[in-house]
């Protein structure tokens, strides 16, 4: 075992979450029901249990749980139990303790509070990261990120989903073409792409609107292919030997890339 890994388990083993503990055990199952790895669940087990830690040590009350606790702990000159030593925990630690303070918020144990930042206020974009938390799967900072796109365009948008359309939908992004690079055009559109897939299976705008998203043009590596041809694709299926172990992996792998378009880190995080 690597030596992280050890410090890991240690401090997991000594860091006593108190009367979180239970909520902490709830939170792990949630993450691996969401098909993270074991490793990235243990990492985030480890600051969900150091928070509860510190928390009784600071004294402080699970219902008064806010911002400013997590800013607290952020910036505690660590001495808890473990072998962690640091006058600073790290923003990717503090941010695994903030998504366990936001589960601790969905089960209704602490109170939700409004960010000091420009993040989404807007009830269909909340709902719309509440959906990608629970449905998805993928990072707090990706749910963030991808609703605070959204709420750039809601402006030129509109409130009311009702009235969206694909003229109004292209002027939003061009709009935005103007003040933003490619790189950052394309998160905008894939973030949009999905908020107005999440609205038309919630009945709130027109089905077929994320297909009126521009393409944002991207050069690199455009000499190679775009796809290969189905016949192409079944003779690379084809060619696994099934009669070995390894041969069944490889065929379930490509199965997987092909009828349900996995990408490749989906499949490896597979247990």
């Amino acid at each position: 075992m690597s030596k992280s890994k050890e410090v890991m388990l240690e401090c997991t083993r000594l860091m006593d979450p108190g009367a979180l503990r239970p909520f902490v055990e709830a939170f792990t199952s949630r993450l691996l029901s969401l098909g993270h790895t074991r490793l990235t669940v243990s990492g985030y087990e480890a600051s969900a249990r150091h928070f509860g830690h510190w928390l009784q040590s600071a004294k402080i009350a699970v219902a008064e749980i806010n911002e400013d606790t997590v800013r607290r702990f952020a910036r505690h000159r660590c001495r808890c139990p473990g072998v962690r030593r640091a006058d600073r925990l790290s923003a990717k630690y503090v941010n695994r303790a903030r998504r366990f303070v936001s589960f601790l918020a969905e089960c209704g144990i602490v109170t939700p509070w409004t960010q000091d930042e420009p993040r989404a206020h807007d009830d269909h974009v909340l709902a719309f990261q509440i959906w990608l938390r629970r449905h998805r799967g993928i990072s707090e900072r990706t749910i963030d990120r991808h609703g605070r796109m959204v709420m750039r365009l809601l402006p030129a948008l509109g409130p009311d989903p009702r009235h969206y359309d694909a003229r109004l939908i292209r002027q939003a992004i061009l709009g935005e073409a103007q003040r933003n690079s490619r790189a950052n055009l394309k998160t905008m559109t894939m973030a949009l792409r999905g908020y107005l897939r999440y609205l038309a299976t919630q009945g709130l705008c027109r089905s077929g609107l994320d297909h009126a998203i521009p393409t944002v043009p991207q050069w690199r590596l455009a000499a190679l292919p775009r796809y290969i041809s189905t016949a192409e694709v079944e003779r690379v299926i084809a060619s696994c030997d099934i009669t070995t172990p390894m041969g069944v992996r490889d065929r379930a792998v490509l199965l997987l890339l092909a009828r349900l378009g996995l990408r490749a880190g989906d499949i490896s995080g597979m247990r």
